[in-house]
């Protein structure tokens, strides 16, 4: 593990005109990515999902973190909460998908919780060191922004802060998005492996000649803003194709003509259009394994119920077209043979050098707090 450190570090320092790939193991060690958990995953802002899959009091989803069970539900005062899905009398988890409960009920001994997490009943509890004060949920911390959800696992988390990322998207009004579909399913394939695929357009062409090549072809792919903590390139349409949408009022005619892809490190990607937006949340398993949530989400009434059923059945094909790519990739990252390679110019793959360069800055800065 301590090499692949070194191996990062040194490809972080090439001149930005040599970029390289990481070799093979960093994607397959299993010490590796429990030395991410432990570290980058663990200290990360994760996406759960969108604002509007839980729009009324009592409204709830479940999810797993990084081996934490997750609890996400829209309060009575109208606030989203993330708690441990773990009871405190013997740690059982209290709800599994998603519904609308007035109260959370343990299915174990019938130990009642209100919907921020406190509790309110635990049924011939008769012990001196009992304190229902002391027995609520642990309520993890919850970040709002641009109609997404996201939870820290950390009691120290850092800020929550992208400014000129914000500028990039605001008007495109993404917190304006509705949600029209949400599905799940595991990959077998490396958390990073998801995050630099769905970000560059090299590939785009060739793994999707008949899904994306004609409105995103690989041609047209170009860089837009990347920072600490995030990346972006716009994925730009041919001028003579049909319009997407029209989308909120403010959009310039560039905006129009492209899709914004960004990526919050460690585990969101998305792609935001005129009027249609897609995210995918990765919620890594093991080092050849994640579970990917994916949320559809559109514009206004831009697109008729025929359009948005036509946008879900081609970003399946999209999906799958990557989880095949991926998963045969996979196989090939443990041969011994899987080196290094050349990077391509920074409109296609510079978005994979920004993902190296900020996984290079976390693994300084968590190695320099083990040290001290």
């Amino acid at each position: 593990m301590q090499d692949l450190s070194m191996k990062l570090q040194e490809i972080a320092k090439l001149p930005p005109d040599r970029p390289m790939s990481m070799p093979g193991a960093f994607y397959t060690s299993q010490n590796r990515f429990e030395h991410e958990v432990s570290t980058i995953l663990n200290s990360g802002w994760h996406c759960l999902g969108r604002q509007d899959e839980i729009p009324n009091s009592g409204d709830f989803f479940t999810a797993n973190l990084l081996n934490e069970p997750l609890l996400i539900v829209r309060q009575a005062d109208g606030d989203i909460g993330v708690l441990a899905n773990v009871c405190r009398h013997r740690g059982m988890p209290l709800a599994e998908g998603r519904g609308n409960v007035h109260r959370f009920v343990c299915s174990y001994h019938a130990w009642a919780y209100d919907l921020d997490g406190s509790l309110i009943r635990a049924a011939r509890m008769k012990n001196a060191r009992f304190d229902s004060k002391n027995c609520y949920l642990h309520n993890h911390n919850v970040q709002l922004w641009n109609g997404f959800i996201y939870v820290n696992l950390r009691s120290d988390a850092p800020q929550f802060n992208f400014p000129k990322l914000d500028t990039l998207l605001a008007n495109y009004k993404p917190d304006s998005f509705r949600l029209v579909h949400v599905a799940e399913e595991v990959w077998n394939t490396n958390w990073k492996c998801l995050v630099e695929n769905f970000m560059e357009g090299y590939h785009l062409s060739v793994v999707h000649p008949e899904t994306l090549h004609g409105y995103t072809p690989t041609g047209l792919a170009r860089k837009l803003l990347s920072e600490n903590g995030y990346t972006s390139y716009a994925a730009n349409y041919p001028k003579n194709i049909p319009t997407r949408g029209y989308g909120a009022s403010g959009l310039t005619e560039d905006e129009r003509l492209r899709s914004t892809l960004f990526a919050l490190f460690p585990t969101q990607v998305a792609s935001l259009a005129a009027s249609l937006l897609v995210s995918l949340s990765i919620f890594p398993i093991s080092a050849g394994q994640i579970r990917v949530k994916w949320t559809m989400s559109t514009y206004g009434k831009d697109l008729s119920e025929e359009t948005i059923a036509d946008r879900i059945s081609l970003w399946e094909d999209v999906n799958r077209e990557d989880r095949e790519k991926l998963e045969r990739m996979q196989i090939g990252l443990a041969s011994k043979h899987a080196l290094s390679g050349p990077l391509a110019e920074e409109d296609y793959e510079g978005t994979v050098r920004d993902f190296q360069l900020w996984l290079a800055t976390q693994d300084r800065k968590h190695s320099f707090r083990e040290r001290f």
